[in-house]
């Protein structure tokens, strides 16, 4: 490649000016900070509980779809209001996230809980839906095998 000479003194060098590219209406419409959901995270959306979940220390939150975009979800209760999208995991648990707000709630087979990454802490934990209700009677009454065993009887 060539280079390209510098510019006379006292003039600036032209550089090209790129536009930017037109997007479709429907994606123009869309608020910057929401994403659009692929296949993977539609999936996910689909696992996700929805309605009112009690929580523990009397605390609740509600899980709504959001009619206008598929795939995202409102979370409210008393002092928080979220809207938030599903995020793949590694591990299979259920993971929506307001980046912007920077929540995120968990969902797992017996129960779910809401954090605020910002502070550090959790906003409501112990929150179940009737399924995962369901599940975690099932793990108390048949516990699944320990991973190590506490006997002594191996040594």
């Amino acid at each position: 490649m060539k280079a390209k000479a510098p510019a006379p003194s006292g003039q600036q060098a032209k550089v090209p000016v790129r536009a930017a590219p037109v997007l479709p209406a429907a994606l123009a419409a869309m608020p910057m900070g929401d994403a659009h959901l692929g296949n993977n995270e539609m999936a996910i959306a689909e696992r996700v509980h929805q309605g009112h979940l009690a929580c523990e220390l009397g605390a609740s939150v509600r899980v709504e779809a959001d009619a206008s975009r598929p795939g995202y979800f409102n979370l409210h209760g008393k002092g928080f209001r979220y809207h938030m999208h599903p995020v793949s995991t590694s591990t299979g648990a259920i993971r929506l996230e307001d980046k912007k707000a920077g929540a995120v709630w968990l969902q797992l087979a017996n129960k779910s809980m809401l954090m605020d990454q910002n502070k550090g802490r959790r906003i409501a934990d112990e929150c179940a839906h009737p399924e995962q209700m369901a599940f975690a009677q099932d793990m108390k009454n048949n516990p699944p095998p320990k991973l190590f065993d506490t006997t002594g009887m191996g040594r």
